[in-house]
Order: C-alpha cells, then structure tokens, then sequence
C-alpha cells in the first residue's frame, strides 16, 4: 500500500539508463478543465461547469489499466498531473488515480508525483488535501510577477496572490516549482530582471522561465498575425534569455533543460522521462504517450474532447484513438529532438541503435561554430546553441 509520507525522490544522475529500462517510465494523468482560456495557450483545455469527477475518476482508473495492459510491469519514476488545470480536481479524486497507479504498476516510496496547480486562493486551499493523497511537488502556473502583465496573459490571479501561494505550496510540499513567461510584448530587460530577482527570491528548487511564443489556433496567435501583439526582436529575445542564464546559475540554478533550472537534485524527473526518451503512460482527454510493446517505440493519443474521451472509455475500457508503432528512423528523430534539449545530450550510441544516423559533415560544422560538442558517446548542445536550438537541431535532423 502506498503512503502519502514516503521519503523524497533521490537525487537524479545525469547518465542514461541501459536497456529496457532507458531512459525511465513515468504515467501523465490529464487534466482538461480550466475556469477560463489563457490567449497563449494551445493545450488541450477546455472550459466545463460542472464535471462529474467521480465519473471521470472511474474512466481514469479504467484508461489506466488498459495502459498497463500494453506496458506489462514497470519500474514508476513518476506520476505528472498536468492540465488544462489540475488545481480544479478535488483531493479524493487524484487520490482515487493514485490508488489505481498503486494497484497496477506500484508506486515505490520516493516516486516524484507532480500536480501542476493555479496560484488562486480557492485552489491553493486544497494543497493540504493534494499532499495528503500523496503528492510531493507541486508546479505552480505564476507566469509573471507583474499585474498588468497578468491580465495581458488572461491569468487570474494577481501577484500578490501568486506570492501567498507560493508560500502555501513551500508549507504543504517538500518540492515546489513555478513556471514564469518573459520576453512579453513591450516588456523591458531592467523590468525582467526586477521580475526574476523577486522570483529568485523566493528560494525556488526548480523554475520553469520560457519566452512568449504566438502558437498558431491562439488568440495570441491571431493578433500576432494582424500586427496588434509584437514580440521583442531576436537580439533583443537573445538578451532575455542570456539574462536569464546569468541570474539563475548565479542562485544556484543551473539550466538543465532549455527552459528549466533546477538545484542540484531538484530536477523534475518526469520532464526527464520525457527527454530522455524514456516511456510513458499518458491518460486523459488529448493525452499522448510512448510506450515500448514487443521491442517497438509505440505512439498513442486518446481522443481530445472531454465527453467523447469519456464515452470512449465507457464504451470501449480505454480513451485511445491511435496507437502506431514508430518506424526506427521516427524514433531516432524524437530521442534527437528531446535529448537536445538537456544538458546532458544525447547517447550516440543510443541514437544509432533506434536507427538514427547523425551526418558527419553537419555534425563537424555545428562543432566548428561552437554549437554543440562530443564527450565520449554525449553529444551535447553548448550554451551558444540552445538560443537557435530548433536551428541546431534540424540541421542534425534533416542533414
């Protein structure tokens, strides 16, 4: 029987795992319900009155042992309740899907559960009941320390109530996590520096610091496309980002992924699952996954639309609506595209046994510019590459 008091995750080593373990297993839990529609966001979220969360508990529960049906048994790393808005569930319904994780694959004590949660204060009232089911990190969606800026981003919270959550979450959690926007429309550098310094803080283990992106079917989009939201210029996002870099690494928050900052041992080790390629479970309304069956990397992606999930699993046992084996040279680009992404890099050697081939040529004229670099089998992207990541890595893609 798992317990809501089991001691902390270990610290996580930056080595990749060996066969058939590599790269870890983790279980998403989706989450699609929002109070309301950030203009940036392209998640699978939805707006509903109402939710029936016992019946949603059950068809989760129900996805989840058809999942477990194709993995077999498991070693847990980690169980991520992400969103739409996690924050809207009540205690004893994710206590509900952690009895079932528990029953089918075993949560080991130190398994990392993340809930991803809002900074209001009807949410943040049930932090107690979200540690008590068993959480041990909570994210929590600030997005900017800035009230005009809040509003912009259609968040409803202000900072001041982000600031009392976050103390809050530091009492009822031993991890916590928050994620902040920067490089926003008409933001300046001296303001964004003003706005990380108050977040530094705050003594974060882990922040998420990503900058605005107009993704296409937004709102945001839209109004990027008609002229009416601008964002800085690339030399000017440069200087964002490398601001960025300074401050945290000089609190001791090195930029283990891209877009995340972590003290040593703080890491998320879901997010980890997920860049190293690892395996994952994913149930709920849009939720992906990857997991291996017969040998095979095999892609899976449950229906979008809350109601029709829900009658799917109903109906069938699980929310499925694709589930295709990836083709070695598929599989290789995806460990590419990820693994990039940290510092640790790719495996080489890994890369090639998925069926990937890395071009000599390209290989040797992104080291020359100093863009990324070899150690033993590591391949790895260099600080002057990550700000033209997707650069570097189409080039090593498509080469």
């Amino acid at each position: 029987m798992r317990s809501a008091t089991a001691p902390g995750p270990s610290p996580i080593s930056s080595s990749i795992a060996s066969p058939p373990e590599e790269g870890g297993f983790g279980v998403y839990v989706h989450w699609p319900f929002c109070l309301a529609k950030c203009p940036y966001c392209d998640f699978n979220s939805h707006v509903r009155a109402g939710v029936d969360q016992a019946a949603f508990a059950d068809a989760l529960a129900r996805d989840l042992a058809h999942a477990r049906a194709l993995t077999g048994p498991r070693a847990l790393a980690s169980v991520f309740f992400g969103g739409g808005t996690p924050s809207l569930m009540e205690g004893r319904t994710v206590s509900a899907v952690l009895d079932a994780i528990d029953a089918l694959w075993g949560i080991p004590a130190g398994t990392e559960i993340t809930l991803e949660a809002n900074p209001t204060s009807v949410e943040a009232a049930r932090f107690a009941d979200y540690a008590s089911a068993g959480v041990d990190r909570l994210s929590l969606g600030v997005q900017a320390l800035d009230d005009a800026a809040l509003r912009d981003l259609g968040r409803r919270h202000s900072a001041a109530e982000a600031l009392r959550a976050l103390a809050l979450a530091r009492e009822a959690f031993p991890r916590l996590s928050f994620d902040l926007i920067y490089a926003r429309p008409g933001q300046s550098l001296a303001a964004w520096e003003g706005e990380l310094a108050t977040a530094l803080g705050h003594a974060p283990d882990h922040l998420s610091l990503y900058q605005l992106t107009l993704e296409e079917g937004t709102p945001f989009h839209e109004l990027g496309q008609r002229g009416l939201l601008v964002l800085p210029d690339d030399e000017a996002a440069l200087a964002f980002f490398e601001l960025t870099q300074d401050m945290t690494s000089a609190h001791g928050l090195s930029a283990y992924e891209v877009s995340n900052h972590a003290r040593p041992g703080a890491q998320c080790r879901h997010n980890l699952v997920y860049w190293r390629y690892g395996d994952y479970v994913g149930v709920g309304p849009g939720a992906h996954g990857r997991v291996t069956i017969a040998g095979a990397k095999t892609a899976t992606l449950a229906a979008r639309d809350p109601m029709a999930w829900l009658a799917r699993v109903q109906e069938t046992g699980n929310g499925l609506v694709e589930t295709a084996a990836l083709a070695g040279e598929e599989a290789a680009r995806e460990y590419l595209l990820m693994g990039l992404r940290i510092s640790e890099g790719i495996s080489r050697a890994r890369h090639a046994r998925l069926g990937g081939r890395l071009d000599a040529e390209a290989l040797a004229e992104l080291e020359t510019l100093g863009l990324v670099e070899s150690a033993g089998d590591a391949l790895r992207v260099t600080r002057a590459g990550r700000p033209v990541l997707n650069a570097v890595i189409a080039r090593l893609a498509d080469a």
